[in-house]
């Protein structure tokens, strides 16, 4: 009797372990469960279809953030401001005279993208400055010169002098994913090379942050943290190529809230080797206003699909009125590339110079057409603009062409636009940016040599006529 309860307990271990083995085999492809702990000690369970990742599978940013921090950079400005600063009790002691000019310190980001001391940053981070330093990541501190600027895109150009510096090397923007992992390292509250992580969240973000009248806004967003001080800085993919350079957040309390945005590389890359050859950017122009499809507009438009740029309005003499184009296209390719946004047009614009030929897809009338288009400078011609030996600066300004929409709105033919004041004759005249200077000593301007030719290299001023930003005229005339 007890040798068969013993074989009875024998047989059913035996045949438990078959069934474990079958259940086994029969759910080894099935997805595995995760567990988590509930309120009170329950554990439900919920399908994933992925396995456990195994322990080398799991994300490493270490090796890129190694090598990437070493070419990011510390950009200090100091910025003296001519307005002066009251002290009342020494003012008491020593009268109204006392006072000084007021020292202003700022910080932020840059990236070393040559060898020989070439760096990215933002144009606001250095913006106004009057001295500019950057500190290198093992603590070398140099004085660096402004190469240029450009406000429509927020990039400015530094150069330190020294040799055989880390540099990052130019990744394609255009390859993002939604999704895809980026770092991005700066120097945020001045807590030098900081390191965070996260995902592409979107692209072609337009903002409405920059003021400049050619802006060029087709953000990345990414949820890695940045903070005051990480402007300027990388924004790197997980092969440690140079993707965006961190620009902005939003957030209500200043401080970092879930969203952080960059500039593509694509378009930085194309700005600094502007600014590199030229001096200036060169800004290619279609010559039209333009909006995004609605839902509202497609309805009043009468057109099919929600996709693409709808064209408002078409500047006489420009490349789109040239190649053909009418207000009501809507552009749907630029060089082949899709055009589903403003953001992602004037993006796709901002990587062309003056006199480059492209190819424009549009739907009229529900009919796609092809037009060839030769794309111009903001002052309508197809020539490259350079700022001469000088910087370009006349008078402590510097100034740039209107375009040919700004000539009919202002009803002249000619002018330059004031786009930079610093200490100078026009300064204290009360020159300011965006003023439009359109006669310089009873000749009329309409680019920088027209200006130094009038005004014998800057050394004579006789006469000014202009515009202010408000509309009104304005003319000076000057003893000798």
């Amino acid at each position: 009797m007890k040798g068969r309860k013993i074989a009875g307990v024998a047989a059913i271990a035996i045949l438990s372990a078959l069934v474990a083995l079958f259940v086994y085999t029969r759910f080894l492809d099935e997805p595995v469960i995760d567990r988590e702990e509930g309120a009170e000690g329950e554990v439900p369970a919920h399908f994933t279809n992925v396995f456990t990742v195994p322990q080398e599978g799991l994300v490493d940013f270490s090796e890129v953030a190694e090598n990437i921090v070493h070419t990011v950079v510390h950009v200090k400005t100091k910025t003296i401001k001519d307005n002066y600063y009251q002290n009342p009790i020494m003012e008491f002691f020593y009268g109204e005279q006392y006072s000084r000019p007021r020292e202003v310190r700022g910080y932020g980001s840059g990236v070393i993208v040559s060898s020989d001391g070439y760096i990215i940053t933002n144009n606001h981070v250095i913006e106004g400055a009057d001295e500019v330093d950057v500190t290198l990541n093992d603590n070398r501190t140099f004085h660096a010169t402004v190469i240029g600027r450009d406000p429509s895109t927020d990039i400015a150009l530094l150069k330190i002098d020294s040799k055989e510096l880390p540099y990052v090397r130019y990744g394609d923007s255009d390859q993002l994913k939604l999704g895809q992992w980026v770092i991005a390292i700066g120097n945020p509250f001045n807590l030098t090379s900081t390191v965070t992580a996260g995902i592409v969240s979107a692209k072609g973000r337009s903002l409405g942050l920059l003021d400049s009248q050619y802006r060029i806004e087709s953000f990345i967003q990414t949820d890695a943290a940045l903070n005051v001080g990480n402007s300027g800085g990388a924004l790197v993919n997980t092969s440690g190529q140079l993707v965006g350079i961190t620009t902005a957040i939003i957030s209500p309390s200043g401080t970092y809230a879930g969203n952080s945005f960059a500039i593509p590389v694509n378009i930085v890359k194309k700005v600094v080797e502007d600014l590199r050859e030229y001096g200036e950017v060169q800004r290619a122009i279609i010559g039209v206003n333009i909006t995004d499809v609605t839902s509202e507009l497609a309805e009043t438009t009468n057109i099919d699909e929600i996709k693409g740029v709808y064209v408002t309005d078409i500047v006489p003499g420009g490349a789109a009125d040239e190649a053909g184009m009418k207000s009501g296209d809507v552009i749907l390719k630029f060089d082949g590339k899709n055009t589903d946004t403003a953001a992602e047009l004037q993006e796709q614009v901002s990587k062309k110079r003056p006199g480059d030929q492209v190819q424009v897809v549009v739907l009229r009338n529900k009919r796609r057409l092809d037009y060839d288009m030769v794309l111009r400078n903001i002052a309508g011609g197809l020539d490259v603009v350079t700022v001469g030996e000088d910087g370009g600066i006349i008078f402590g300004v510097r100034l740039e062409p209107l375009t040919l929409a700004e000539r009919s709105e202002y009803r002249i033919t000619n002018g330059m636009r004031v786009t930079r004041v610093q200490d100078g004759r026009f300064e204290d005249l009360g020159i300011r940016e965006g003023y439009v200077i359109f006669e310089v000593n009873g000749k009329d301007v309409n680019s920088y040599e027209d200006i130094k030719e009038a005004t014998k290299d800057g050394t004579e001023l006789k006469s000014l006529k202009g515009l202010q930003s408000n509309g009104t005229y304005f003319s000076y005339q000057f003893r000798q």
